[in-house]
């Protein structure tokens, strides 16, 4: 089996009203655009990828990739994964591509990816991940909703000039609903310059946070520092009451290593779209696992790359809970899911379910690709 067809289209699907991402301080984002990426083999099975897309800066990108992955067989990922690492010396985030190498083997064996990848669990308990920094009483109306969705989790964005409106905000959560669960993430990571100002934590600042937060029985404390700043999440981490998260932004077997070996974290949080890819992701997972750490992916892109993450997560026996990205009105599953033709949504007992169908287990909606492809 070959690959025989490499096409990328740009999607963009016009959002309800501006959504506000608390890590991109200044920036009312409009649209949720995506590549998506369908290769084809010679067999007739098709398997789709789907990458970020701020803009229009995919241009050009599939005459790249064409001769990268024309001809190919399918099954080889490793070969795969040794391209998106070549990329990653010209700047370029190619880890994404490898979901549709799976997507194809899934199909191919007719069975999802989790199941190929030595399978462990059918569903994986979902929190409600926030995206906007919103007043007290409209955070308790936000919870309010996803408890009627049956979820009973969810992460606050800690990313205010000043923390303690943050905690203000855990606070409010905390005491109306004692026995929510409850994460929070600082966006330190990842820092985006030049939209407008933003805070920067240090060590003591962090440790500082991590304590008021233990008070509050908060299960994580994500991205408190700089993604390669292992030195200081060790320093944090000797005195932190609380656990530590990080990975979304890092890439590659050898960052996640870092963590590992300095035990500088305690939650490993790869993103198969942004970090690494399915088997990478499989390999960080036995990596942190190995060392007893837990592993609780990234999945703020899209409805594919959710769909993706979850099927690591459902090989992973490490891995207790999933991210489930919602922030009405903005962020809607309509809006994360566009180009699916079902959205991916918690049951009844607040779990989400690994697609189960061959592949990466959901199905593009090929009539809303149309729609909303844009030209570059």
């Amino acid at each position: 089996m070959r690959i025989v067809g490499v096409d990328l289209r740009l999607l963009e699907y016009p959002l309800e009203t501006p959504f506000y991402p608390a890590w991109l301080p200044g920036y009312p984002q409009t649209a949720h655009r995506v590549l998506l990426l369908t290769l084809e083999t010679d067999e007739g099975i098709k398997g789709y990828a789907a990458g970020v897309a701020f803009g229009k800066e995919g241009s050009g990108l599939q005459q790249l990739l064409l001769p990268f992955l024309f001809g190919r067989d399918p099954m080889n990922v490793e070969e795969t994964i040794q391209i998106a690492r070549s990329a990653t010396f010209l700047g370029l985030r190619l880890w994404w591509i490898e979901m549709a190498f799976w997507d194809i083997i899934g199909k191919a064996m007719g069975q999802p990816v989790y199941r190929l990848l030595g399978g462990y669990q059918d569903r994986v308990r979902a929190y409600a991940s926030t995206g906007e920094l919103r007043s007290v009483e409209e955070r308790l109306e936000y919870v309010a909703q996803v408890r009627e969705m049956g979820v009973c989790a969810l992460k606050l964005r800690f990313h205010n000039w000043d923390w303690r409106a943050d905690l203000a905000v855990a606070r409010a959560v905390r005491e109306r609903y004692p026995d929510m669960e409850i994460m929070v993430d600082a966006n330190m990571g990842w820092r985006v310059a030049g939209m407008a100002p933003a805070p920067k934590w240090d060590v003591p600042t962090a440790l500082r946070v991590a304590e008021e937060l233990a008070e509050l029985n908060v299960r994580w404390l994500e991205e408190p520092l700089d993604k390669n700043d292992y030195e200081g999440y060790r320093r944090l981490r000797e005195k932190a009451p609380i656990a530590l998260a990080s990975g979304e932004m890092n890439q590659d077997l050898h960052e996640f290593r870092e963590y590992l070996v300095r035990d500088a974290i305690d939650i490993l949080q790869p993103d198969v779209t942004l970090s690494c890819g399915i088997l990478m992701g499989k390999k960080i997972a036995g990596m942190a696992e190995a060392f007893g750490k837990q592993i609780a992916p990234h999945t703020w892109t899209s409805g594919l790359g959710l769909a993706a993450n979850l099927q690591l997560m459902g090989a992973s026996p490490n891995c207790e809970w999933a991210e489930f990205p919602y922030e009405l009105p903005g962020w809607s599953s309509q809006a994360r899911d566009f180009f699916l033709t079902e959205p991916i949504m918690p049951d009844s007992e607040g779990y989400l379910t690994v697609p189960a169908k061959p592949g990466l287990g959901v199905t593009i909606d090929e009539e809303a690709v149309k729609h909303y492809r844009i030209e570059t």
